[in-house]
């Protein structure tokens, strides 16, 4: 497949997903209850597959983190988040790098993308962690920055798994799916999830930074 090809290919799926994300109609827990006792033991499996397939799209994962707690229970409904987190996340990783991962590597000589290349594949699993900790990175998005860039699969899928247990618990037991309403508690959790993230950045930031002995010995040495 030609780069021309593929970079059109990119465009037609991530149009596809916007138009996704914007007219999907998100139901309601009268709409959850119906089809839960429509599709009776099969619910779980279900609702595990709409997750992992819907979320690839930039679709949020509270509406099915809502959903999974409402319709199945706490832990099966923590179980199914985690699982089909990880799945949409291998699923939108893999698209990206399929369709994208040429395009940007012809930008590598460009400061800004090998700068963000270089923090992103060198962080490892902690930058991976980190940025799905903070709640205001959207999932897909960087699901398909990571794909795009030198980031390796098993560390993005480990720090996708990691980073996304706090958030996927607290939703599940603190989000009140009855009226789509946010309860204080769940926006502390939030607010203490964004900043373990962010102190972990910072962490990968400086554990990436060249220090400034390595810049000083670097340095040429002044003309004679």
């Amino acid at each position: 497949m030609s780069g021309r090809t593929k970079l059109i290919l990119a465009l037609a799926v991530l149009a596809l997903f916007a138009a996704a994300a914007v007219f999907l109609p998100i139901p309601g827990p009268a709409d959850l209850r119906r089809w839960s006792t429509a599709t009776g033991p099969a619910t779980p499996l279900l609702l595990l597959l709409a997750y992992s397939l819907l979320t690839v799209a930039p679709i949020p994962r509270t509406v099915f983190n809502l959903a999974a707690g409402l319709l199945v229970g706490t832990v099966a409904g923590i179980a199914i988040g985690l699982v089909a987190t990880t799945i949409a996340a291998g699923l939108s990783f893999g698209l990206a790098r399929m369709l994208g991962r040429d395009l940007v590597t012809r930008h590598l000589h460009r400061a800004p993308v090998r700068l963000v290349n270089e923090r992103l594949s060198g962080g490892g699993v902690l930058a991976i962690t980190s940025l799905r900790l903070i709640p205001v990175v959207p999932f897909a998005p960087l699901s398909y920055l990571c794909g795009v860039s030198s980031v390796r699969l098993v560390p993005y899928l480990v720090g996708t798994a990691l980073g996304s247990v706090p958030g996927t618990v607290a939703v599940v037991i603190l989000g009140d799916a009855l009226t789509g309403d946010t309860p204080p508690a769940l926006l502390v959790c939030y607010g203490v999830f964004a900043a373990a993230g962010a102190i972990g950045l910072v962490r990968v930031l400086k554990k990436r930074a060249p220090a400034p002995e390595a810049e000083e010995t670097a340095a040429p040495a002044p003309a004679g």
